[in-house]
């Protein structure tokens, strides 16, 4: 993945955490992360493994395929 990616990845994380209601504590404390890292993750500083990808889709409730989806990022 190149770094526009992560941007994108970054920023459909944090609109899918807003939309859920959740702060990145909450987010973080599901996944089982750190909230720092979670903080870096959603500006895009840090890489997420995918299988962090993985965790933070199915604690969103969302496929992977709707955080990808950088065409139509959620309102």
């Amino acid at each position: 993945m190149n770094e526009d990616v992560y941007k994108k990845l970054a920023l459909n994380i944090k609109k899918y955490r807003k939309l859920k209601g959740l702060t990145q504590e909450n987010l973080a404390d599901n996944i089982d992360i750190g909230i720092n890292h979670m903080g870096k993750i959603e500006i895009a500083y840090s890489k997420p493994s995918f299988d962090t990808i993985i965790d933070i889709a199915n604690a969103l409730d969302i496929s992977l395929k709707e955080l990808f989806d950088f065409d139509n990022p959620p309102s």
